[in-house]
This record gives C-alpha cells, structure tokens and sequence, in this order.
C-alpha cells in the first residue's frame, strides 16, 4: 500500500474537554473574488482529508479543497472524534450526537480565528447526518447547508438494509476494521463503474493510511435509531444531493424531508451517474458546479407579501 501524504493545507489543533481534534485547512486563491468558508464533514468509513483532499494522477481537482480553493473559497475539514488523526482514546462507538458536539467546537473554532459569523457546510452520508444535526441545534451558525448521499428515517434503503443484518455486531463493538476490500466495497454495492479503480485505489491508499477500523456509532444510529432530524427545525437554506444509483436513501425518503424544510430557499437536486462517494466518481466534477452553484447564489431580495 502505498502511504500518501497531504500538503499545501495548514493543519489545526482544537480540543473538545480533554479530546484533540485535528481540523485541515486550505485558504482561497487571491486570484479569484472571494466567496466564503466551506466547512466539508466526512462520512463513516473514512476520515476527512481521504474525502476532500484526494490526489490522483491524472486526475484534475480530485481534491475538492483545491477546486473550492480555486473559486474563492476557503476551506476547512476535520476528523472527527475516532477517526484519522483525532483522538480515539474513549471507550464509545463514537455517534452521530458526538459527531455534530466536533462540529460545533470546529466550527467555533473556525469563526473565531477568521471572524465570521456562520459557515458554508457539506456534509456526506453520515457527516450530512452530523452536518443537519449540528444546524438543527445551531441554527445560527449555518449560512447555507449542503447534504450529500442523507437519509432521513430510512424507509426504502436498500443499504441500510443489508447493514442491519449486522446490527448486533456493531452493537456490540466500539470498532470495525476495514481493509481495502471495504473500501472496494463502496463503490460496488450499488451500481459498479460508477468511480474509475485508479481513484478507488487512491482513496484506498488514503483511508488506509490513517485508519485500519471506523467507529461503530454511525452505523447503529443509522441502522437502529433514525429518525435523527426534525426537518422543520432546520433553518438554513439547505441543498439535498442524490446519487442516482445511490442506495443510502431512497428517493421518496428525502423528497419527504425537503418537502418539510421550512426555508424556501431550498434545492434537490438528482445526480447523473453517481453511487454514494460522490467526490470520488466519474462525474464528481458534476458535483462541485451543483455546489457551487448553490454557494455562490446570491439571496433574494424579494421574500413575498407574507414576509
């Protein structure tokens, strides 16, 4: 396995009570307007700068902090508790609660040392879970929210599904190892050739470099306890992403969340050719314009008469 290095980011050190939490950052390019701060929230299976600072040869933007970086935006990620270089020195599986506790001292963080007021957010699979938990207890903090690959009560996903067969296992352990089969694995169960295997392996390398087992909190709430969300407690004008062949959630599932969303500010939006890891697909560059389409927009001016 070849182990990867990242470079070109600036790395941080926040503390939540006695936990280190490392957080990665890349500043926007002084060659184009700047647009905001993008905070990207990881999934289950990997740790942050393996989604969002990916580099593979012959590959453009494979890191989706550089793209953003390059369109004027700065970036920042960070491994939550029990993945990557955070500490896993606790004995609990690591949930998706805990998840959006990191994103509240990250963020935090963040606006203190820049002076913003609330953050742009993208988060993946279960980091979309944390991200809307997080917005939903702070609201205050969150400009505009991105959710990729979410599920909402998870009615309908094939998946989750199969991942419950294994409930018990992951109830009964704070851990779960992985190996590059696993990782394979998230590119095969729902639609396979979806990603190109030089970025599958790549991701690979990077995954396994920092991680050898994931925590098992993500899994059982998403397996045993959604839903997680009130949707109608979520302010933020909010982008749903869903992979066509994505099989997290279904389709009914998140159009029932939308639909829910108070702010009118609001998109869905189905994504061409694309499983669950969407920054790691053929058509991932699909993905960014989407986003920073989202981002970018300005707000409207005009509310209607009720406003």
């Amino acid at each position: 396995m070849a182990q990867v290095q990242w470079t070109g980011g600036k790395e941080h050190w926040v503390k939540k009570d006695d936990v280190n939490l490392f957080m990665w950052e890349k500043k926007a390019s002084p060659k184009v307007a700047y647009q905001g701060i993008i905070f990207f929230i990881h999934g289950s299976s990997m740790a942050s700068q393996p989604t969002f600072d990916l580099h593979v040869p012959n590959r453009p933007y494979s890191s989706a902090m550089d793209w953003f970086s390059d369109h004027g935006f700065d970036t920042w990620t960070m491994d939550n508790e029990g993945y990557g270089r955070s500490d896993k020195k606790r004995d609990i599986n690591f949930d998706i609660s805990n998840g959006a506790d990191d994103i509240a001292v990250g963020s935090s963080y963040i606006m203190q040392v820049t002076g913003v007021k609330a953050l742009m957010f993208y988060g993946i699979s279960s980091g979309a879970l944390k991200a809307a938990l997080f917005a939903q207890r702070h609201p205050e903090c969150v400009a505009k929210l991105a959710l990729d690959a979410f599920v909402w009560t998870g009615e309908g996903s094939h998946t989750l599904e199969q991942r419950k067969k294994k409930l018990p296992e992951f109830i009964a352990k704070n851990r779960r190892p992985i190996d590059r089969p696993f990782v394979y694995s998230i590119f095969e169960r729902d639609h396979p050739g979806t990603a190109d295997q030089a970025t599958i392996e790549a991701f690979a390398d990077a995954i396994l470099t920092l991680d050898d087992s994931m925590p098992t909190g993500t899994y059982v709430d998403m397996c045993s306890k959604l839903p997680l969300l009130e949707p109608k407690n979520i302010l933020a004008p909010t982008i749903i992403l869903r992979g066509e062949y994505d099989g997290i959630a279904s389709m009914e599932d998140l159009i029932r969340f939308y639909e829910l969303l108070p702010n009118m500010n609001k998109q869905f939006s189905v994504m061409r050719g694309i499983s669950h890891a969407s920054f790691q697909q053929k058509n991932y560059m699909m993905v960014y314009h989407i986003l920073n389409a989202f981002y970018t927009m300005p707000a409207p001016l005009y509310l209607g008469d009720d406003h």
